[in-house]
């Protein structure tokens, strides 16, 4: 039964999702036709077709990494719809088709995809030295939050650790973009 591997690899669940980014970032890469993204990626336009329009009972892991690595959708974005036991090989697999020939352990600490704890460590304590306030104990930086910014926390907070690391990945992806443009 072929469509057991979609069931290892894939979230089912979230295909729809996952196909939208996909349209997405085909616009935001020029307004891509179906065509086009066949031959960026090296299939037949009737395959890419299938499977954009889900008329194929089973999901190609190589289509889709190529997929991901030609539009170059970051994988935060499509994180819920590979499976969490197939991510690591799904990662070396769009590295692969991006031509990325770095070992997977020596990547860098600040890479978008992932964030490790000592890079945690060493964003924290970067915003702890520009901080001009003297050191508050958690409980004074607790209570000095807005109402929304309490709010935003016990959202967090409640997520489940995938959600978690989701929007610890944004916010980090957000932080270096505020550092890039001097928005500090």
């Amino acid at each position: 039964m072929k469509s057991r591997g979609f069931v290892a690899e894939f979230n089912r669940d979230y295909i729809d999702l996952f196909l939208g980014v996909i349209r997405k970032y085909m616009q935001i890469n020029g307004n891509i036709s179906q065509k086009d993204l066949a031959e960026l990626t090296e299939v037949g336009v009737s395959t890419m077709s299938r499977f954009i329009n889900q008329k194929t009972t089973e999901v190609n892991p190589q289509l889709v990494a190529q997929i991901v690595a030609k539009l170059e959708i970051p994988l935060h974005e499509i994180i819920d719809f590979v499976d969490e036991s197939y991510s690591d090989k799904f990662v070396r697999l769009v590295k692969f088709y991006k031509g990325d020939k770095r070992d997977d352990k020596k990547d860098d600490k600040h890479s978008s995809d992932s964030l490790t704890p000592p890079a945690i460590e060493k964003l924290a304590d970067e915003i702890a030295s520009k901080n001009k306030t003297p050191e508050l104990s958690v409980k004074e930086k607790l209570e000095n939050l807005s109402p929304r910014q309490k709010a935003f926390l016990t959202d967090f907070l409640n997520l489940d650790m995938e959600g978690k690391d989701l929007v610890v990945d944004i916010g980090n992806s957000l932080l270096r973009y505020f550092r890039q443009k001097g928005l500090e």
